[in-house]
């Protein structure tokens, strides 16, 4: 799978941009605030539907413009696609020039993993870091989750509301039982693919993890779920409704999900050193890597935004070893080269792209 074309207009601080990035490693080099990240926050956006940066689209129009528009053409093992998300006071999403009604109508038609600096955070962050790590993953291979997640999420808010209309409003109680069997029924689907996918992290981070500790470090992760069990779910909302009441939110379910991981039997979020934090990250986004590939049979697109400055010697050997015959675009502040592997450049100032394919 590779981006051959990128195409945006009025995004951020571009007015117009073209690239044709080549198959293999690209480089986007600038001073900082230049708009590199842009660039890979636009290709992440025909992925997943939405940034990684803001949950507010206006955010992502140029200042002072109306609209804005990303296109991509992609390839990928069985054909060719395009992809074009128009933002204005509504977003409207094009799949090969069809537009679609549901999100995730686009998810899976291209796939990225991504690293930033900021990625250390789903360890060191709160769980719902950790979540968002598994939607992302997940939504790439089964498009349908993220639709469940939306029903759940959907529910949680109605239910969430009608406990607050109990508090202040005193409505009947009993009727709480219409949104506790539907939470029931879509977070016991989204625990069941959350742990399919868990299972799968583990398998593949055992191994990764060794690989780069030069078997110094066994990692382990373990997910912990109130959703396992449909009966004890159901009956864990109705113990808690009271609680639930008093403070007007729905207080366990599939949004309070959580995983952590342990190197040498120790919980890395607490005991661990910076440098296992980077190499736990690591892991954990090239198992990402591999997965998807497992899945589909091709590797997704690798977005590096400014994530080698992070990396040591060793751990960027590691991350390299593993980036063979992958479409890889890199962000950083100085051209970069890569020992033993082609780079085609390409130099970013104030909203435009100068030099490609240099």
């Amino acid at each position: 799978m590779w981006i051959k074309e990128l195409e945006i207009k009025n995004f951020r601080n571009y007015d117009y941009e073209k690239i044709n990035f080549n198959k293999n490693i690209n480089v986007l080099y600038g001073e900082n605030a230049q708009g590199k990240t842009n660039i890979l926050e636009s290709i992440f956006i025909c992925s997943m539907g939405k940034s990684f940066r803001t949950n507010k689209d206006k955010e992502l129009i140029k200042f002072n413009k109306e609209s804005s528009f990303i296109n991509i053409n992609f390839e990928n093992k069985n054909r060719e696609g395009n992809i074009k998300i128009e933002l204005s006071n509504k977003k409207q999403i094009y799949v090969n020039k069809i537009k679609q009604k549901k999100l995730s109508e686009l998810l899976g038609n291209i796939n990225v993993v991504m690293f930033t600096p900021d990625d250390i955070e789903i360890l060191k962050g709160g769980p719902q870091k950790r979540r968002k790590f598994l939607d992302i993953m997940i939504s790439q291979i089964k498009p349908n989750y993220m639709h469940i997640l939306s029903l759940y999420l959907k529910t949680l808010e109605q239910r969430n509301n009608y406990l607050r209309q109990i508090k202040f409003e005193d409505k009947n109680e009993s009727l709480l039982e219409i949104w506790d069997e539907k939470l029931v029924e879509y977070g016991n689907k989204i625990y069941k693919y959350r742990n399919e996918f868990i299972e799968k992290i583990f398998n593949k981070l055992k191994i990764i993890h060794k690989e780069i500790t030069n078997n110094k470090e066994d990692i382990n992760i373990e997910y912990f779920s109130d959703c396992k069990d449909k009966k004890d779910f159901l009956k864990l909302l109705k113990e808690r409704r009271k609680l639930d009441i008093i403070k007007g939110f729905t207080t366990k379910g599939i949004h309070r999900d959580d995983f952590v991981i342990y190197i040498n039997e120790k919980n890395v979020n607490i005991y661990g050193s910076q440098g296992q934090h980077r190499t736990a990250i690591l892991s954990l986004k090239l198992s990402e890597l591999n997965i998807i590939y497992d899945e589909l049979g091709e590797y997704p697109i690798l977005l590096l935004d400014d994530f080698m400055s992070e990396l040591d010697i060793n751990r960027r050997k590691k991350l390299l070893e593993n980036i063979n015959n992958i479409q890889v675009i890199i962000t950083c502040t100085e051209k970069l080269k890569l020992e033993n592997l082609e780079t085609f450049s390409y130099n970013v100032v104030n909203g435009s792209v100068l030099d490609k394919n240099i």
